[in-house]
């Protein structure tokens, strides 16, 4: 293969293996809570941990990745994969797991920012290259949702719950290899120092927000949450002030007037506060409130990701006046109306009837991936690609662990009285909540419009 299609199809398999990694407790969780004796709350953190990894690491990785080499990051973070789900394999408790689940996320954030740091260098922004480029990436990421419950499923029935992990291991070797082997090495031309300090605090306030959001499900009133909460947003702010002041800051705070950043951040966010969250929190619904399976819930996820992998390819062809503001605001739109098509579960409701609703908002969600993919990259300076796949994915974590916050409190609320109905009851009380940060991000998106270069005029 020549480089740009080696480096093409490397981005794909390490996005595909990074979501497939993520994916994996959707369907082997009841097999391993039992295995390990997880209760409800060793549970939550199951789900939850590799979000944690993931959303503490995607922007820093990225940042050194452009820095030190993306294809090094790259293969670096392969190793820490293969290492911690060889770790999840041996856990001998849901303790061990998490930790290993946190530690997959770390590898699996500098999968995803460096693979899009090395789309950017191969394929110059602006070019139908990057079209392509950024559509196969998008396609990628729906392909690894699609594809990794029915994976773990499968490993789970042939070799149990830890099949999964052992494969993932085995996938990050064989990634690390080829990677090293066929895709030349890239870096910034001007590469920044390390800015530890920012690492270090950005890494300590996601964490410390994460985690409480994650223990928040459970009530927020307790001490423990508020503190975690609080430290969170103070260690943020300090970050904010830490790289105002640097020099050469991992993220400039001066993106933040760049109408072309702020639509792809906040096209994120929403991303992950809207379907991304319904979609996490619907299996628990169709077995817990719809009395079905964990099959049939992966079934309903192919749904949505599935169809988001077709329309992921097919964006490529979308005409390229097209901007990746507007692609984004109207596939949130339509993301939105898929939601509203969710609306109105009862007990006795089949799961058949959620597909015409996951597929329609299946369809927005692959145009909004291969959006975001682009416009990641091309929102940030030359040679900054990693850092703004980074800063692009870290919003689309946090925005996934805000969403299912808000409906896993919403929809399991005590004054429901639990049971199949008052959770399905409260998936309804709950979802239009989702639905409008749908639709509030359609419109801060249309909204952040280029700004108008004026031309002076000029008398004869």
């Amino acid at each position: 293969m020549s480089s740009p299609r080696a480096t093409l199809a490397i981005a794909g398999t390490a996005t595909f293996l990074a979501l497939v990694a993520f994916t994996t407790p959707l369907a082997t969780l009841p097999s391993t809570a039992s295995a390990l004796g997880a209760g409800p709350e060793a549970q939550a953190w199951i789900l939850s941990s590799m979000s944690i990894g993931l959303g503490v690491a995607l922007l820093s990785v990225g940042a050194l990745g452009d820095d030190l080499g993306r294809r090094r990051v790259l293969v670096l973070g392969a190793g820490v994969l293969a290492v911690s789900s060889v770790l999840g394999a041996l856990a001998p408790n849901a303790l061990v797991l998490v930790i290993a689940r946190i530690l997959q996320g770390l590898g699996a954030a500098a999968l995803v920012a460096c693979s899009q740091g090395l789309l950017g260098h191969a394929f110059p922004a602006g070019t139908p290259e990057a079209r392509t480029a950024s559509s196969v990436w998008g396609a990628s990421l729906g392909a690894g949702i699609a594809a990794g419950p029915f994976l773990a499923a499968g490993l789970d029935r042939v070799v149990g719950w830890t099949g999964a992990y052992w494969a993932a291991a085995a996938g990050a070797v064989v990634l690390a290899v080829v990677t090293h082997r066929t895709v030349p090495e890239s870096r910034a031309e001007t590469p920044r120092p390390i800015d530890l300090p920012g690492v270090l605090v950005l890494a300590a306030g996601l964490g410390a927000l994460l985690a409480g959001l994650v223990e928040g499900r459970a009530g927020f009133a307790r001490p423990g949450v508020l503190a975690l909460l609080a430290a969170g947003v103070v260690l943020l702010a300090l970050f904010v002030v830490l790289e105002r002041r640097r020099a050469a800051p991992m993220l400039d705070m001066a993106l933040f007037r760049s109408p072309a950043f702020v639509a792809a951040t906040v096209g994120a966010l929403a991303t992950g506060m809207g379907i991304i969250s319904t979609t996490s929190f619907l299996p628990t619904v169709v077995e817990r409130g719809l009395g079905s399976t964990a099959v049939v819930g992966a079934l309903l996820l192919l749904a949505w990701s599935g169809t988001s992998v077709v329309t992921a390819l097919l964006a490529r062809r979308l005409p390229a006046g097209w901007s990746g503001r507007l692609l984004l605001a109207g596939g949130l739109l339509v993301v939105a109306l898929g939601q509203v098509l969710l609306l109105g579960l009862a007990p006795d409701s089949t799961p058949l009837s959620l597909v015409p609703a996951l597929v329609v908002a299946g369809a927005a969600s692959g145009i909004v991936n291969a959006a975001l993919g682009r416009e990641a990259v091309a929102s940030v300076p030359p040679g900054r690609g990693a850092m703004g796949g980074g800063a692009n994915n870290t919003a689309r974590y946090v925005g996934s662990a805000i969403g299912t916050t808000v409906i896993a409190v919403v929809a399991t609320r005590p004054s429901l009285g639990g049971g199949p109905a008052g959770l399905v009851a409260g998936w309804n009380d709950a979802l239009p909540l989702l639905v409008a940060f749908s639709l509030v991000g359609a419109g801060a998106v249309a909204a952040c419009r280029p700004r108008r270069v004026r031309t002076p005029v000029t008398t004869g």
